[in-house]
């Protein structure tokens, strides 16, 4: 079976990676019929760094978000399979043909999508290689037939569209997790790492840790849900992981008395991510793991105390604040939790 593909990318404010991203679309070993570019009110040379390829450029103003933008994408699109691909992320060369394979070996598939590499699409230093890296780790892991998509690098038929209707507008974040609450009754998603992206990440550790804390206020209530629809979530982090840096945290002020309690849950913690450890020794060598540790346990960190602030906020009375963010953001769709989708989207 032959398809036509369009590859359909929402950015805004991405002059930095976009060019990087169609080098890497118009590089694909499968013919692309057509790229659209969505500039959701950049401020910066997006347009003009998208004029100088041969794509079609839709320009709207003002930022509506990735959700408006992928939207307008998929009205514009002609292909059987649009290709979702945000701006900050650089396809490996033989990523659509990957999926196009995929889908035709499977009518009832839906939707494909792929996995981070283990790599930055620029490296600005080491808490980039950290975000990928961990990234790279959970998706590969969760490899399959999965529950929820993520449409970072995405292929999907059109009918699925025509029947499911497009991405909630209302939504700038966790629009993938409404998306596949919607898409999974009806068509199979396969996460498959023969689709890779490189990705271009945060590579500043406050703004990643002040993120990671935003993204976990909703966390509670959505993971609720989708319990509630049987829906089982990809895994971000262990549980056993989360429960080693909560035990770590919580002993910390006794630790003048009992220096042994957060002792024993820092030795949990690495315990509880020797596999990950491992995989990060090599990949970067065992010098970069002591550094990756003390990251990663900062981001769970912020996962947790987002995750117990949003808590209360769910229990208290007065739940206004609480609906009006959960309106706004989420964490990343399936992931369980802590990681967040990449900047580049019009977001």
């Amino acid at each position: 079976m032959t398809f036509s593909v369009s590859v359909v990318i929402p950015a805004h404010n991405s002059a930095r990676t976009l060019g990087a991203c169609l080098d890497s679309v118009y590089a694909q070993t499968a013919p692309v019929h057509e790229v659209i570019v969505v500039d959701d009110g950049s401020t910066d040379r997006t347009a003009e760094v998208a004029e100088g390829y041969p794509c079609t450029l839709i320009r709207r103003t003002p930022n509506r978000g990735v959700s408006a933008a992928r939207n307008a994408g998929i009205a514009a699109a002609t292909g059987d399979i649009l290709f979702f691909l945000d701006s900050d992320e650089a396809l490996t060369p033989d990523s659509v043909a990957n999926a196009l394979e995929i889908l035709a070996a499977d009518p009832e598939c839906g939707c494909v999508h792929g996995v981070i590499a283990p790599d930055p699409l620029f490296d600005d230093g080491p808490v980039e290689r950290y975000r990928v890296l961990h990234a790279h780790w959970w998706r590969v892991r969760g490899a399959g037939v999965v529950e929820t998509a993520f449409f970072a690098q995405a292929a999907v038929r059109r009918e699925v569209f025509e029947r499911l209707g497009g991405f909630d507008e209302r939504l700038r974040d966790s629009e993938d997790l409404e998306f596949s609450d919607r898409l999974a009754p009806h068509h199979r998603i396969v996460l498959t790492d023969r689709v890779v992206a490189l990705h271009d990440e945060e590579h500043r550790l406050r703004p990643l840790l002040a993120e990671t804390f935003r993204r976990a206020l909703v966390l509670v209530p959505a993971l609720a849900s989708a319990r509630r629809g049987g829906r089982r979530n990809l895994t971000a982090n262990s549980p056993a992981s989360v429960a080693a840096a909560a035990l770590t945290l919580a002993t910390l002020p006794l630790a003048p008395w009992y220096p042994v309690l957060p002792a024993l849950g820092a030795l949990g913690f690495c315990a509880a991510n020797g596999r990950l450890l491992r995989f990060v020794a090599g990949h970067r060598g065992p010098g970069f793991v002591p550094f990756f540790t003390g990251v990663h346990f900062l981001v769970i960190t912020a996962l947790v105390s987002g995750a117990a602030v949003g808590t209360v906020r769910m229990l208290l009375p007065d739940r206004a604040d609480g609906a009006g963010a959960a309106s706004a953001t989420a964490a990343e769709p399936g992931a369980t939790p802590g990681a967040t989708p990449g900047t580049g989207a019009a977001r």
